[in-house]
């Protein structure tokens, strides 16, 4: 089995769509009927916009705890709000509450309150989903807004994926993972077989490209990197060649602006599947081949990636 995750430094380069494209493409060729997919960017799961995916199981993810006052047992001493240093615990006209959104659960009120009136209790932070897509069983998750835990989430989506595929032995995951380069990124990428990166052609765009490379190298993450919309600021796109170039990393492709990218996700499809003639569907296709070409090493009869015509012909809608 291998793992591939499709990462970017920040939010908004077109990774997902990049995904979308992958899953088209992985109807046909080596990896067909083979894939699993998930989307690890649980802050801003969107992959589904993209796979129409139809629900299969939900489960509630639980992670973190907050302090809970019993206001029955509490004798309104106040020890608890002189220790929080979150300032998360509140005097009111009925006694002293906790704010939950601003503890931090540190614990330090439970362990300094005299009357052990004070519990920690375990919060539903989001949403696991288990869905089958268009283009495969689909691993997916929701954080609700303002929690944390995104890195326990990302792990838990990531090992039901890698699970499924094991138990059924299917060659390949693709992971949808998070922009940056934090703990959801570290919890997507850590034993993963190859990254692609995708990145823009402008200096903030070569400075999270460089931050994400430091992360995979840490973690000894094979990388390649395809630059988005490259033919808009040229000189930047070869700013990244040579930054790359410099550091031994393969950069696959430059996918073109093309007006059919947004057009394809106004109609929630993706882009291949879309237009496949688009230059940014033939390129695309290119990128998935070379992408391929380096998984397939190790796969027993590998056979040709598939180009967007194989997709196409697979996938007549």
């Amino acid at each position: 089995m291998k793992q591939l995750v499709i990462l970017s430094g920040k939010g908004g380069t077109g990774k997902t769509s990049v995904v979308a494209a992958f899953a088209h493409l992985a109807s046909a060729g080596p990896f067909a009927g083979q894939v699993i997919l998930a989307d690890a960017d649980v802050d801003a799961a969107n992959l589904e916009l993209v796979l129409h995916p139809k629900r299969l199981d939900t489960e509630p993810f639980r992670g973190g705890e907050v302090a809970v006052i019993d206001e029955d047992q509490c004798v309104q001493c106040g020890d608890c709000e002189s220790i929080c240093r979150f300032d998360a615990i509140v005097e009111t006209d009925a006694g002293w509450i906790v704010d939950p959104v601003a503890c931090e659960g540190c614990a330090a009120c439970v362990h300094q309150c005299p009357t052990a009136s004070i519990a920690m209790q375990e919060q539903t932070v989001g949403e696991y989903a288990y869905s089958d897509s268009l283009y495969g069983p689909l691993h997916h998750a929701h954080l609700y807004p303002g929690q944390e835990s995104s890195g326990k989430l990302v792990t838990e989506v990531r090992q039901r994926a890698c699970r499924q595929a094991l138990d059924e032995q299917r060659p390949l995951v693709l992971i949808d993972g998070p922009p940056g380069i934090g703990c959801p990124v570290i919890a997507a990428v850590s034993g993963a077989d190859l990254a692609l990166l995708v990145t823009e052609p402008t200096v903030a765009g070569l400075q999270d490209l460089r931050r994400a490379l430091q992360t995979l190298r840490h973690f000894g993450v094979p990388a390649l990197v395809c630059i988005n919309k490259a033919d808009v600021y040229p000189v930047g796109a070869q700013g990244i060649d040579a930054y790359c170039r410099a550091n031994g990393i393969d950069t696959v492709a430059r996918v073109p602006f093309d007006p059919s990218v947004p057009g394809a996700m106004v109609a929630g499809a993706a882009v291949t599947a879309y237009r496949p003639d688009a230059p940014a569907s033939l390129a695309l296709s290119a990128v998935w081949q070379q992408v391929v070409a380096v998984l397939a090493k190790d796969l027993p009869g590998a056979a040709p990636a598939a180009t967007v015509g194989d997709a196409a012909r697979n996938n007549p809608d």
